[in-house]
């Protein structure tokens, strides 16, 4: 008796092929758009952390259109004031750090810069080299080389620092128009999304809003008490630089582990080039303090209980966020994590709820 063979053609449909092609046309689009998507992006986790804010001034009756303001203008004059009294001082601070370098960097013996004299010597035997005319020649080709690489960086240097503003510029007002909006993002939502998915996105941002706010106004605690805490340490010890080494600690709180390891390495090169081993010492015990705290009280508290997001997510959040979108994409990675990890969470319900 004859076996009959199966046929184990694939059929796809036409409808299949046209989703498949309107998928990937999508991600190319999403691909162009990138920078815009991250200047909205950003703005939806700006209004989002001011959020609880402006709900806060609504239980004292205060409307919603006064309440953003209020924070808006709060916040300026806070950055303001922080601008005013700190930048100058750090501004100095630098300018000594950089002139001092080579002395401290001569002190560690680290050969940074080398020995100036054999960079001398080292030029005198190329300018002796250079004899004849042909090479004269190669040298004005290069110096107009350089000249025109020079003229082209400055003029990207002047487009992106105008790209930069118009971005913040950006920023700032679609922040402030979803902010003002009750349900502005959820409005937004509702036009991005395709309708299938509609209620799932909003019930998904109305779950990842709140930890996005409490992040952020966490993050932005941490880094303050981080700030305050290593500054009061070093100025106590009259450790130089300060004021800078503090801030750096304070903005580097945001990288989870690594973050007050990279801060520590020149407040320490630092003292020890200027206080010797002792106060080299004393400015480890600091931080290794400072981090202690910060560790096992306030970052258990404001990210893994508030955000849910574990240390070694965060950091791919980041490298990712820096890789893709530099400095927009490390400000909105974490809470683009947050959310990820809440559609992680409903996949692996549904999941359970399908094997039960």
């Amino acid at each position: 008796m004859p076996v009959k063979k199966k046929d184990n053609t694939i059929s796809i449909s036409a409808g299949t092929i046209i989703k498949t092609v309107a998928i990937l046309l999508g991600f190319v689009v999403l691909y162009l758009l990138r920078d815009l998507l991250l200047v909205i992006l950003t703005a939806v986790v700006l209004a989002s952390s001011i959020e609880p804010a402006v709900r806060l001034l609504a239980r004292y009756h205060i409307p919603r259109i006064p309440a953003v303001l209020g924070v808006y203008i709060t916040l300026a004059g806070l950055f303001a004031g922080l601008f005013y009294v700190f930048v100058p001082a750090f501004v100095n601070e630098l300018v000594d750090f950089s002139q001092k370098l080579p002395n401290v960097a001569q002190e560690l013996n680290l050969g940074v810069l080398g020995d100036s004299s054999s960079v001398l010597e080292k030029g005198k035997v190329l300018a002796g080299k250079i004899t004849d005319g042909t090479a004269s020649i190669e040298q004005i080709f290069a110096a107009l080389s350089k000249f025109s690489d020079a003229s082209n960086n400055m003029t990207g240097a002047v487009v992106a620092f105008f790209g930069g503003m118009f971005s913040f510029i950006l920023i700032i007002v679609l922040s402030f128009y979803f902010a003002m909006q009750k349900n502005g993002i959820e409005d937004f939502l509702r036009i991005a999304i395709p309708f299938n998915n509609e209620e799932y996105a909003i019930d998904l941002w109305s779950r990842s809003k709140e930890k996005i706010g409490k992040w952020m106004q966490g993050q932005l605690l941490l880094g303050v008490l981080i700030f305050v805490l290593v500054y009061l340490g070093l100025a106590l010890f009259q450790v130089p630089y300060a004021l800078t080494l503090a801030l750096l600690a304070g903005v580097l709180e945001i990288i989870p582990v690594f973050g007050p390891i990279i801060a520590a390495i020149p407040a320490v090169l630092i003292a020890f080039s200027t206080g010797g081993m002792s106060l080299a010492l004393v400015v480890v015990l600091i931080y290794v303090l400072v981090q202690q705290f910060e560790s096992q009280l306030i970052y258990p508290l404001v990210v893994r209980k508030v955000v849910g997001v574990p240390p070694i997510i965060v950091i791919l959040a980041l490298i990712i966020g820096g890789q893709l979108g530099g400095f927009l994409g490390i400000l909105i990675s974490v809470p683009v994590a947050a959310s990820l990890m809440e559609v992680v969470d409903d996949i692996a319900t549904r999941k359970k709820r399908f094997t039960a």
